[in-house]
């Protein structure tokens, strides 16, 4: 009953959020905002977790605090990361899954398919945290591989986003035909490697750590997080049109398309 009420918590702090999201997306006629508050609405879910650890003395305060610091400082560097990137204007994405622009669709389908998906799809991938919240710890030193993994995917996020951040900011004419060094030149996605990691992380301390049920209760969220980096809306999308790119193609027959690995040797060499 305590886990189910966590649930709940966790529920209608992702209600409220994107329900505020999307009075902002009706003031400004744009759905794009949602990117920015999918991040910040982890650091709300993540604080709501601290609150029922402690108001109903269940599970471990400490693992709860650690998890929930965990998610709010991915929630909240990736809503940054998406807000200084992010043009003024609607994403095409959104377009597509609205069959048209905001003002022409209307709010009501922009609120099922848009904010009640990701309001959902919120909820399911913070239960490795929303449910730790109120669970004993039942294995320390897989609390301890999964900051670990945590690091390292942080790690590869942020210092594969200076990387990229740096190479754009170079001339046109001056910087290679494509990005292949750092971290770059043994995975293609790098950020996305170092995301998948960090749910793999979260889940390890929040899920598995509480027991081998709720780590099985829970795994769909490093699994649905790692489905969506590579296969939906992640790499292999933007690989689409990267592919386009001779040079790029070059660097894909070498380069590791996810997880990093020493460069391959070209053909013939």
């Amino acid at each position: 009953m305590v886990t189910l009420s966590s649930i709940v918590v966790s529920a209608a702090v992702a209600a409220v959020v994107m329900t505020l999201t999307a009075f902002v997306a009706w003031r400004q006629g744009r759905v794009a905002v949602v990117d920015v508050a999918w991040g910040l609405g982890f650091v709300a879910i993540g604080a709501a977790a601290v609150v029922v650890a402690v108001l109903t003395d269940h599970g471990d305060t400490r693992r709860a605090v650690l998890a929930a610091v965990m998610l709010a400082f991915w929630g909240a560097r990736l809503a940054w990361h998406i807000h200084r990137r992010n043009p003024r204007g609607e994403d095409p994405r959104y377009e597509r899954v609205l069959g048209g622009p905001l003002a022409d669709v209307g709010m009501g389908r922009a609120v099922r398919k848009v904010f009640a998906v990701q309001g959902a799809a919120m909820v399911l991938v913070a239960a490795p945290v929303t449910v730790s919240a109120v669970r004993d710890v039942l294995a320390w030193p897989v609390v301890a591989v999964g900051v670990a993994a945590w690091l390292v995917g942080t790690l590869f996020e942020t210092v594969g986003d200076a990387q990229l951040a740096a190479y754009r900011a170079q001339p046109r004419g001056e910087r290679r035909p494509v990005l292949d060094t750092g971290l770059w030149r043994y995975t293609r996605h790098p950020n996305y490697f170092g995301d998948a990691c960090v749910w793999w992380g979260i889940w390890l301390v929040g899920g598995l750590a509480s027991g081998p049920w709720v780590g099985l209760a829970t795994v769909v969220a490093p699994l649905a997080m790692t489905y969506f980096l590579v296969w939906a809306t992640g790499a292999r999308l933007l690989e689409e049109s990267m592919m386009q790119r001779p040079a790029y193609r070059e660097y894909a027959r070498r380069t590791s398309m996810f997880v990093p690995l020493p460069p391959r040797a070209p053909k013939g060499a």
